[in-house]
């Protein structure tokens, strides 16, 4: 067989396996990541002026940014349904404690007085991160269904919050606090078993 039978051939196996990679994909709704590149463009501009170490920081915390990114969604999702479906369209007003409705309005205010795009149309998402374990706490009848012990809620939401702090303000997370991390995410998938 000469080199270019080999070639051909190897490029032949090569499609016959993306196709068949494609199919157990879609059977099975997975996302295997086979795509070359799925990181957005990049500003080819302005980021190349950073500095290589920063870049290969970025890049390293990305994925704790990405986790705590979807965790603090879907608290926020949980939180909206479990009280809206309980209290009604009203639920902010009549659930949410006048002090965190305050401060979530102040903070809707500044983001309107900087002239900046609001960033969304919901109350919710103009609370802090521990706000959010206060306003389970203040409504812990509807959520003693879903979390088996409000003690424990208290602590993996301080521990989330303190962990946050990096996360959100660019700075590595340091070794043991990527494995804490980790852990702090299991008790909480835990605290809703």
């Amino acid at each position: 067989m000469s080199i270019e039978e080999k070639i051909k051939l190897f490029g032949m196996s090569h499609q016959m396996m993306e196709r068949d990679l494609d199919r157990v994909e879609k059977t099975h709704s997975l996302d295997l990541q086979r795509e070359l590149s799925q990181q957005p463009d990049l500003d080819e501009t302005y980021y190349p002026q950073f500095d290589q170490a920063v870049r290969k920081e970025a890049a390293g915390m990305a994925i704790h940014y990405q986790l705590f990114y979807c965790l603090e969604k879907s608290i926020r999702q949980l939180v909206k349904g479990k009280l809206e479906a309980e209290h009604g369209s009203n639920w902010w007003n009549k659930t949410v404690p006048e002090e965190i409705r305050k401060n979530a309005s102040d903070n809707l205010q500044k983001e309107i007085d900087s002239g900046v795009t609001p960033r969304s149309t919901d109350e919710l998402d103009y609370a802090t991160f521990g706000e959010l374990g206060e306003i389970v706490r203040a409504n812990w009848t509807t959520f003693s269904d879903t979390f088996n012990s409000q003690k424990a809620f208290t602590k993996i939401m301080a521990s989330l919050n303190v962990l946050r702090g990096p996360i959100a303000h660019c700075s590595p997370l340091a070794p043991d606090e990527v494995v804490r991390l980790q852990i702090t995410l299991r008790d909480w998938f835990r605290l809703m078993e």
